[in-house]
């Protein structure tokens, strides 16, 4: 691994014990007992994804109200323009899923455990359902590695979470609806506020600028280096978590025909994604040779980022 810049990774914001200690307890039940040794998911369908209450709940807040403060239209433009050079770190993917060992992420109600566990974790549940996809199961491992930028000083609310449309009127289906986005500077503007702002109706996905986030900055980052993943394994990194669109249905009026296929395979995709979170953790090094061949074939070699 090569760092062209300097890490900053006490800008990594882990939990605060004094805030974490009956979290941590809490949390420990979903991958500890019985079940986990079994090898059975510990939580309900309907169990993720609450933004109401839990042991995290005024951490993932703080997060996504500072989030919808902002990220405007002008920052998400600014920050393409530091992140889109590519000069941080030149590293394989595997040294890249190492760093990920360092990052918990702040917006998630639903693990609290390193990120590198969560990329094996759904990478193993593909490779259980679709034992013919070998492009699925490492888009899987590889999902959520944009969000190494949190070790380079970028604050998580840049970094994790929910993404949207920047540009227009926020979908309510965001997470904490249009009311966190009460200060963002964009909703003083008639045009940014408005239903379709600066897009032109159904103008498809990849001609919106998204919120900034380890989405975008992933699938910028395998564009670059020439990636072979396929193009449904691209956009389920680039869409992944824009769940106001994948599993809120919100945003038809600025999607269109084509975005149909991209969204099968995202959906398809976050049935592991989110559901592997309170699986037993992974025995990485038993699994890394297996993996290991799969980035040699889709990413080899070293990346940019």
């Amino acid at each position: 691994m090569r760092l062209l810049t300097e890490f900053v990774q006490d800008r990594v914001v882990l939990p605060d014990p004094s805030e974490e200690v009956h979290a941590n307890a809490e949390l420990s039940k979903i991958v500890t007992g019985e079940a986990a040794a079994a090898g059975e998911c510990l939580k309900q369908a309907d169990e993720f994804r609450n933004y109401d209450e839990g042991p995290l709940i005024e951490r993932i807040r703080r997060t996504y109200h500072t989030m919808h403060t902002e990220q405007t239209i002008h920052f998400a433009k600014q920050i393409r323009e530091r992140w889109l050079k590519f000069d941080h770190a030149e590293m394989t993917i595997m040294e890249a899923l190492e760093v990920l060992n360092g990052i918990i992420d702040e917006s998630d109600p639903d693990t609290d455990v390193p990120n590198i566990m969560h990329a094996f974790q759904t990478a193993e549940r593909i490779r259980n359902v679709h034992p013919d996809k070998p492009w699925l199961q490492l888009t899987g491992l590889i999902h959520d590695l944009g969000k190494i930028m949190a070790f380079y000083g970028e604050p998580q609310w840049a970094v994790v979470g929910d993404t949207f449309v920047v540009g227009c009127e926020p979908e309510d289906k965001i997470v904490f609806g249009k009311k966190s986005f009460e200060n963002n500077p964009d909703m003083k503007d008639n045009k940014l506020s408005s239903k379709f702002g600066i897009y032109e109706p159904n103008c498809g996905l990849d001609n919106l600028i998204m919120s900034w986030g380890h989405d975008e900055y992933m699938f910028q980052v395998l564009k670059h280096n020439g990636s072979k993943l396929p193009e449904e394994g691209m956009a389920i990194v680039r869409y992944h978590s824009f769940y106001p669109w994948h599993t809120s249905g919100g945003y038809s009026h600025l999607t269109n025909e084509s975005d149909q296929e991209k969204l099968r395979w995202v959906r398809e995709f976050n049935k592991f994604d989110l559901y592997s979170k309170s699986d037993p953790l992974p025995d990485i090094e038993a699994l890394r040779p297996y993996y290991q061949a799969l980035i040699d074939q889709y990413c080899p070699g070293n990346i940019l980022f």
